[in-house]
């Protein structure tokens, strides 16, 4: 399991950046140890460590299925992750399209909303 989690703390930091990790791992506590080491050995050294389907491919259906089951909370963080993920901006638009037909109108217009405003955020921070 050793593997798995160097795997998934590895692939976590690529993803999500290591200012996200290393703070979720400086908030960790007794509480949620158990819960941190289940998403980095399930998640990441699992699921997104497969090579079935590319980072880029794996970041737009996370945001698809975070939009679609109403988990807007992560939204921006996924969006953020784009930039590590090869997932461009019209991806994710895609992705939110077929949330709009698949699982409602509601759901993608808040997801796209807050795709607008976190990419407005990025494109901010590198000016």
């Amino acid at each position: 399991m050793r593997d798995r989690h160097r795997t998934g703390d590895e692939l976590r930091r690529q993803v999500l950046g290591d200012t996200h990790v290393d703070r979720a791992d400086a908030e960790m506590t007794d509480v949620d140890r158990d819960f941190q080491t289940l998403i980095t050995e399930s998640a990441w050294g699992t699921v997104w460590a497969s090579d079935g389907i590319s980072l880029r491919e794996r970041s737009m259906l996370t945001l698809a299925l975070l939009a679609a089951t109403g988990n807007f909370e992560e939204i921006p963080m996924h969006i953020r992750a784009t930039a590590n993920t090869g997932a461009s901006q019209r991806d994710v638009i895609e992705a939110f399209q077929h949330v709009a037909i698949y699982a409602g109108i509601p759901r993608a217009n808040h997801a796209l909303k807050l795709a607008k405003q976190t990419f407005d955020e990025m494109a901010a921070s590198r000016e």
